[in-house]
């Protein structure tokens, strides 16, 4: 199904790999002007800027929208941590909250002037670790349940300005990320911890980074406009179906 987002500017950070590639595509593919913020990548669309750095986000952002405005806002870029409390060290934690939590603050606090002036769509990338206890996810578990947080305050507290904001909460999916943490971790052994890791989902598989995608790209479609301050959560059952 087609969601038309022509004539439409989007930002879309960590859009160079992964999801955030599969975002861009789809949002692309409905018409939508894309600039990637990346501390690396070679679109010709690329902002080089590190999400942590608020004076480079507001300086990128501001930058793009004094062309042609600003429509969408995708804050994706994110890192990930294995660890329970005991095996978070100080520098992990702060790591994590820098990229995850100030991240999407940053890219938040630097587009809503330009959302206000027509109207727009914020998307922040959660994940199903902010919601359900995960083994081993202290860490990241705490700074995606800060995102959902985030996505409420701002959908509500922006709704006169005609922003829309929600959130996308994946479970598994499976991305280049996955194929090094299991070439890394489980050497010879690839194909049948891959099976393990996808078997968590009830559905029985993981997802697809275009199904992340094209989930965005309704979202921050006119189709979507009935939808503001929403979590989605795109994980083949993993929240609901695995009691």
């Amino acid at each position: 199904m087609s969601y038309s987002l022509s004539g439409k500017i989007a930002v879309v950070t960590g859009g160079s790999s992964g999801i955030g590639r599969s975002i861009v595509g789809a949002l692309r593919t409905q018409g939508a002007r894309v600039y990637l913020l990346d501390t690396r990548g070679d679109d010709e669309d690329l902002r080089r800027c590190d999400v942590t750095d608020q004076a480079a986000v507001r300086e990128a952002i501001d930058g793009i929208a004094a062309g042609s405005g600003l429509d969408v806002l995708v804050n994706n870029a994110g890192i990930g941590f294995v660890g329970s409390l005991e095996n978070t060290a100080e520098a992990d934690l702060d790591r994590l909250y820098a990229v995850n939590v100030k991240g999407v603050y940053n890219c938040a606090l630097a587009a809503v002037p330009h959302l206000k002036q027509r109207g727009g769509v914020i998307i922040n990338m959660a994940s199903v670790a902010g919601t359900v206890g995960i083994a081993d996810r202290f860490a990241y578990s705490m700074t995606k349940g800060a995102v959902l947080s985030m996505t409420y305050s701002i959908a509500k507290d922006y709704l006169t300005a005609g922003i829309r904001c929600n959130s996308i909460s994946p479970a598994r999916v499976h991305t280049p990320f996955v194929d090094r943490y299991l070439a890394d971790n489980y050497p010879g052994r690839e194909k049948e911890m891959y099976a393990t890791l996808a078997a968590t989902q009830p559905i029985g598989r993981m997802g697809r980074p275009e199904e992340v995608g094209q989930l965005v790209a309704y979202l921050c479609s006119d189709a979507a406009g009935f939808i503001t301050g929403t979590d989605f959560p795109i994980d083949g059952g993993f929240i609901r179906l695995n009691a």
